[in-house]
């Protein structure tokens, strides 16, 4: 059951039924089209997959169905199938910590023992709520002014994160939930 409430619900609740409908569907077409035709990994991400052994999910704001495309299309998808978590699943999304104190649940793992890394200021602000620590990715589109707080370490270069996770990640402690 999903309590998040989508745009494309908010625009069907302003337009009713039938223009939502055909909203929705267009833009979902629009969206595949541009994955399809300019989403390409970040630089240095399928390497560092390839050769990570901690224990790792996606936990995004986007869809199930929005994921599987987009991880798809970047050869992502192989690297978290079966775990990967959508706001679709919890009351609030980010900035509320509740995505991602699901997905600690879900991996059986207490959230202090936890590691985000994120490219959004809403995914830091949530990762600090939920009492996690952060990596923000600045190398993309999201200024690092942005990302930079307290628990947090901010970097530019995707090659970097197993350093920094090596740096940052705690001994694995179970949820004891």
């Amino acid at each position: 059951m999903s309590v998040h409430i989508a745009n494309g619900e908010q625009i069907t609740a302003r337009v009713g039924p039938s223009l939502g409908a055909l909203w929705q569907e267009r833009f979902k077409q629009l969206h595949r089209t541009a994955v399809d035709a300019e989403l390409a990994p970040v630089d240095g991400i399928l390497e560092v997959l390839y050769t990570l052994t901690l224990p790792s999910c996606v936990a995004s704001g986007g869809s199930h169905d929005t994921m599987r495309h987009t991880l798809g299309h970047t050869g992502i998808y192989p690297y978290f199938e079966g775990r990967i978590f959508s706001a679709s699943e919890v009351l609030h999304g980010k900035p509320a910590p509740d995505l991602f104190l699901h997905a600690a649940k879900q991996m059986g793992v207490h959230p202090s023992a936890c590691v985000v890394v994120e490219d959004s200021k809403y995914g830091v602000q949530a990762a600090r709520a939920a009492g996690m620590r952060a990596l923000g990715y600045a190398g993309g589109l999201t200024p690092a002014e942005w990302l930079e707080g307290p628990n947090t370490t901010v970097f530019d270069d995707m090659r970097e994160l197993p350093t920094l996770l090596a740096q940052t990640c705690p001994v694995e402690t179970p949820d004891p939930r």
